[in-house]
């Protein structure tokens, strides 16, 4: 394993770490995690040098820090360090904040945590839980050794990151969603080299986005650019590679979920480091984006000249869950997240037509039209 740099932490961290978020379950039910299974992975990785192991409250329908309680036992927690998440969309008092954190606690049986993330923070619950108190009461918590560092995980735009990570003086990490796709969504690569200058450590998630980039590429353009390359890696390979070069990256986190894809992340993470990348390996890496760009439909830049709607349609985001369909071919993804991620006034059909949009589009786009299409592909029919 190879080990790396953590924020300004004197400690160095797994270039791989367990997300247990992804975890093999039985009869495809998220609540039933498959424990053998998942145990002998986790334990795997551990004695291959993995000493970064990440869960939350939800993850699992809350199975999740209770199975890692148990893969801790037998001295094994003397062997990682330990992340776990606060739910802020829960917190409604600032009572909560012990409520959850003594749950998690129990949960995982220990008698203090190593990193405490306020989990998936936005533009709103960062402002309920700083408005509560959250940072006097992480700081009262950490005094009394109930967990050691304070971090955020995060899913917003870049002002707000920005926002969150000057707000406050001693986080000592930031989670935040970043490939080699989304150099530029949510925090992006600005928000890496800002929270990295202010000597945060910064873990990723989402590396092989949700799986999309590691799956087997389209045939035309996609696999065509990587077998350029002399190199014999896999598509998570280069994905994960992408983000080892990178000085500010701390570590990755990989929510496997069979025993195949943690001996090949292992593998890979063997393999890593800063700069290990060529020039050549950077610009196929380029390349393998524009491809990925190409197979998009909707030539969409995200530019949001198109709002406000008038009307409330978020036709950037119903645009980029469209594009995402056709380019990754994950339908059902994309229709879960048409259908459950969008409020209702924000879908494709609250579209009156009133052509605001397409006057000032710079891309040119039949907006009207696309989104009807939009709609009529991804939305649940009416029960």
């Amino acid at each position: 394993m190879k080990y790396r740099k953590f924020g300004s932490l004197d400690w160095e961290v797994s270039a791989l770490g367990f997300g247990a978020m992804r975890l093999p379950v039985m009869e495809d039910d998220r609540n039933k995690i498959n424990e053998p299974e998942a145990f002998a992975m986790m334990r795997l990785a551990i004695d291959a040098g993995v000493n970064y192991l990440d869960t939350a409250y939800p993850y699992h329908q809350q199975q999740s820090e209770g199975l890692v309680g148990k893969v801790l036992k037998d001295g094994y927690r003397d062997k990682v360090k330990l992340a776990t998440k606060m739910p802020c969309w829960l917190v409604k008092e600032a009572s909560d904040f012990d409520l959850y954190l003594e749950k998690q606690m129990k949960r995982l049986e220990v008698d203090q945590i190593d990193f405490y993330l306020l989990h998936s923070l936005n533009q709103s619950t960062w402002q309920t839980v700083k408005d509560l108190g959250v940072l006097d009461w992480a700081e009262k918590r950490m005094a009394e050794g109930l967990f050691t560092h304070l971090g955020f995980s995060f899913h917003d735009d870049y002002p707000v990151f920005e926002e969150i990570v000057t707000g406050y003086d001693n986080w000592t990490l930031a989670q935040i969603q970043y490939n080699y796709m989304d150099i530029d969504y949510q925090a992006g690569r600005k928000g890496l080299l800002l929270a990295s200058d202010r000597g945060l450590a910064v873990v990723v998630m989402e590396p092989l986005r949700g799986g999309r980039i590691a799956n087997n590429p389209p045939p035309a353009p996609v696999a065509r650019v990587f077998e350029t390359s002399e190199r014999n890696w896999t598509p998570a390979a280069w994905a994960f590679q992408w983000l080892w070069d990178q000085p500010q990256v701390a570590t990755t986190l990989s929510g496997m979920s069979t025993m195949d894809q943690v001996q090949e992340n292992l593998a890979t993470a063997s393999e890593s480091g800063v700069g290990s990348l060529t020039d050549d390996d950077r610009a196929l890496i380029e390349k393998v984006r524009e491809a990925y760009s190409s197979l998009a439909p909707i030539p969409c830049t995200q530019c949001e000249y198109c709002l406000p709607c008038p009307n409330g349609v978020a036709i950037p985001r119903v645009f980029s869950i469209y594009n995402d369909a056709v380019s990754y071919d994950t339908w059902g993804h994309a229709k879960w997240a048409y259908n459950n991620q969008l409020k209702a006034d924000e879908m494709a059909d609250n579209c009156i037509e009133c052509g605001e949009c397409e006057i000032v589009c710079p891309q040119h786009i039949e907006i009207i039209d696309w989104l009807a299409r939009v709609h009529e592909a991804l939305a649940q029919p009416a029960e």
